[in-house]
């Protein structure tokens, strides 16, 4: 007891360096790209400053500048310029995902994983994550398995590392499994969004990647926010079925799912630290009421205190210049 025990003895230049119980580097840093079809030079976005659509000519430059900066893995958004009711352009061999994979392994191989999300969100003129019954406004689950194995498989065959898929559909970590092993990529492995909540922190992505819904939202498959249980049951189906790293979005509302997750699973785990969460820090810097580096440097180190391995973060690039 104090006098004898003083916290504060540890907590000293070099000291503090030498007790520091966690720590955050390049390596655990996942790096979000948006691709889009539709443009033919970088566009800035107005609700996530920072954050570029890029047309195909440029992605592999910008996937080059992670890399250097010891950015280990991107992960990959596709803007199709067409949208339908199926969500077509997300698996055809010449589509925007398919073609940015190449573009990026061809200039890169394996200096940088490739992650793709897998998901049709941003292909359906309809804004929902699967197959819809218009008429009863339901977002249909079986039928849209088939459509996220092909999916996939087609960023597998375009040379993809990893898929990721993000559309919370019962089943689908299954789907995409036999798909891909049907199709002969066994060794291609599974990032699970495994407890993804239907959260308003995920606005300014929905503007930057125009995947808004025509109707409702997405609480009949994304999670409560209100339940944690339910997490726990979403993470081990998906284990069974295949997972083989575990995701968590978003991110800081949600610290405790990381660490539950991670502590019963015992699983590589992920954590998006989502447009939202970028967006809230990136407004309070500049209306000069946040140091900007601090707070994200800050932000990222409790995810990571959490339980997380990896971090999906637009300030990805932002990070990996303060920590190199």
């Amino acid at each position: 007891m104090f006098p004898e025990t003083r916290m504060r003895r540890l907590r000293n230049g070099k000291m503090r360096d030498l007790v520091r119980e966690n720590s955050l580097s390049a390596d655990n840093l996942i790096y979000p790209m948006f691709v889009d079809e539709t443009i033919s030079t970088i566009q800035k976005t107005a609700s996530m400053p920072g954050v570029e659509r890029l047309p195909l000519s440029k992605v592999a430059d910008d996937a080059k500048e992670a890399a250097d900066l010891g950015i280990p893995a991107i992960i990959l958004f596709g803007i199709p310029s067409h949208k339908n009711e199926h969500g077509s352009s997300a698996w055809g061999d010449e589509d925007i995902v398919q073609k940015a994979v190449r573009e990026i392994k061809s200039e890169l191989g394996k200096d940088m994983v490739v992650i793709t999300d897998v998901c049709l969100c941003e292909y359906t003129d309809h804004g929902h994550c699967g197959m819809v019954d218009f008429e009863k406004e339901e977002v249909l689950n079986d039928p849209t398995l088939p459509l996220l194995g092909e999916t996939a498989v087609s960023h597998a065959k375009a040379g993809a590392d990893m898929v990721a898929p993000s559309g919370m559909m019962d089943g689908m970590i299954g789907a995409i499994r036999s798909a891909l092993d049907e199709n002969n990529f066994t060794d291609i492995p599974i990032m699970s969004y495994a407890a993804k909540y239907s959260s308003s922190f995920y606005g300014p992505f929905r503007d930057v990647a125009e995947s808004g819904c025509c109707f409702g939202d997405r609480s009949t498959y994304q999670m409560d926010p209100a339940n944690s249980d339910e997490a726990m049951r979403e993470v081990e189906l998906d284990i069974m079925e295949g997972a083989d790293i575990i995701m968590v979005k978003p991110a800081l509302p949600y610290l405790d799912i990381i660490y539950r997750v991670k502590t019963e699973f015992r699983m590589p785990t992920a954590a998006y630290n989502v447009s939202g969460e970028y967006a809230m820090i990136k407004a309070a810097a500049q209306n000069g009421w946040l140091d900007e580096k601090k707070v994200m440097y800050e932000s990222l180190l409790s995810i990571k205190r959490a339980g997380a391995d990896m971090i999906l973060t637009y300030f990805a690039k932002d990070m990996a210049r303060i920590l190199k």
